[in-house]
């Protein structure tokens, strides 16, 4: 078989689904794919922006701290843009890359989170498949949450030796994978890592870090945590749930990224300074790849710093996460067993109603936000995720609850498994049709 005979647009997901659910997006599968898949949020990073020609309420984008369009920072990202460019350094770091403006981040980056020692990564996604290679071999063994983020399911997918799941935040199940990965250890002279999150990024409960330590009590083990959408969300300061859970020391590997709360470029791993010093000589993607540039340095130090001396952002997350919640629920909305800022709605419905029911959301009632279907959620479940951020207004929250009520209303009524009608396709079809600038700059 020849590999290009995969890449038909019969095998694409969406194809895949229209095939399956009906002809509602046949004549209109590439609109719907830009429309649905694809879509181009337009004007300054914020709470409200511009989709098909038309001002939304976002709730779709990873701005926690809304620190994406601060004009503070703007000016600083400008001048380090004309001092800099993005450019320099060039080189991996451990060859020609490394500057005092990475190790003074890192310092801070400790202190805020509690660690003794931090290494800089380029990106969250990469940073995390390459340092859970770094971190273990072929006598090892990894178990890590069934819900974890595809970032750790990659990289233990290229895990040589044994791996092993438990069931999402089944502490009762996690304990029984210690008992299998503990004899499989003995035989192979290896040692064991447990892999979780800190907060869920799609279902929004936070990671059980609290009873997984405990259970270093009964099992000798690693605790790495991905806190992606924990760090800058969770305790009294944002510096994260092991903190929130009052935890932070039982967590030997604390990951985070700088692209939720900070709306920036770049991750870290925070460590014992020996673990660090370790992985700091064996981690292949910061190894053997261009070092982070000093435009990003430099802003995600800066933001790191204004995120600091500005508390009432978290503050005013939660406020506004709290409220929106309490809408929702109000209306009888499914938001499954959040306990962190994420809101997400769980609809007991198919695809095409899902589908139908975002389409109405951004065109009739102004309010963007996404969707996610199997696998990412279970077979027959539609979820909708919504992110607050600390700028969203009162206003923003009061006209997407009335939004939701009105979709809630139509998709009890069984409105949404009729096709669209013809001035809703067409606008779909005029999206899909504008082109793009001859010049962007």
């Amino acid at each position: 078989m020849d590999l290009y005979e995969k890449f038909t647009p019969e095998k694409t997901p969406l194809r895949m689904l229209t095939v399956e659910h009906g002809p509602l997006y046949d004549p209109l599968y590439k609109a719907a794919e830009r429309y649905l898949l694809y879509p181009r949020l337009e004007g300054t990073l914020g709470n409200r922006m511009i989709f098909n020609g038309k001002e939304c309420i976002v709730w779709s984008i990873n701005n926690y701290a809304g620190l994406a369009s601060n004009e503070y920072l703007r000016s600083v990202e400008i001048k380090a843009c004309k001092e800099w460019s993005i450019a320099f350094p060039m080189g991996a770091r451990m060859f020609s890359g490394d500057t005092f403006a990475q190790h003074e981040l890192e310092a801070e980056l400790s202190d805020f989170v509690n660690k003794e020692a931090t290494l800089l990564l380029n990106y969250g996604y990469q940073g995390m498949v390459s340092l859970i290679d770094a971190l273990t071999d072929i006598k090892d063994v990894i178990i890590y949450d069934a819900g974890c983020h595809a970032c750790i399911v990659d990289g233990v997918r290229l895990h040589a030796g044994k791996r092993l799941s438990y069931l999402h935040n089944d502490i009762d199940n996690l304990e029984k994978q210690l008992v299998r990965a503990t004899r499989m250890i003995e035989k192979s002279g290896g040692a064991i890592l447990i892999a979780t999150e800190g907060v869920f990024g799609m279902s929004g409960d936070q990671g059980k870090l609290k009873e997984i330590v405990q259970l270093k009590e009964k099992f000798t083990f690693r605790l790495l945590v991905d806190d992606a959408h924990g760090f800058g969300t969770m305790g009294t300061d944002g510096s994260g749930a092991g903190v929130h859970q009052g935890v932070q020391d039982g967590i030997d590997f604390y990951f985070a990224t700088f692209a939720k709360s900070m709306a920036s470029i770049g991750a870290f791993v925070s460590s014992d300074k020996h673990a660090v010093d370790y992985i700091r000589f064996g981690i292949r993607s910061q190894m053997f790849a261009k070092t982070l540039p000093m435009l990003y340095v430099v802003s995600n130090l800066e933001r790191l710093r204004y995120f600091r001396n500005h508390p009432e952002l978290v503050d005013q997350l939660w406020e506004n996460s709290r409220k929106l919640k309490s809408g929702l629920a109000k209306l009888g909305l499914d938001l499954g067993k959040s306990d962190s800022q994420i809101v997400p709605v769980y609809l007991n419905t198919s695809v095409k109603e899902g589908a139908n029911l975002i389409v109405d959301l951004r065109e009739n009632y102004n309010v963007f936000c996404s969707g996610a279907l199997y696998p990412v959620v279970p077979m027959g479940i539609f979820l909708l995720r919504l992110i607050p951020t600390s700028i969203h207004t009162d206003e923003d929250i009061i006209e997407t609850i009335k939004a939701f009520k009105a979709v809630k209303e139509k998709l009890d009524q069984g409105f949404y498994k009729n096709d669209l009608d013809e001035a809703t396709m067409n606008s779909i079809l005029n999206y899909a049709s504008i082109e793009a600038p001859e010049k962007i700059l």
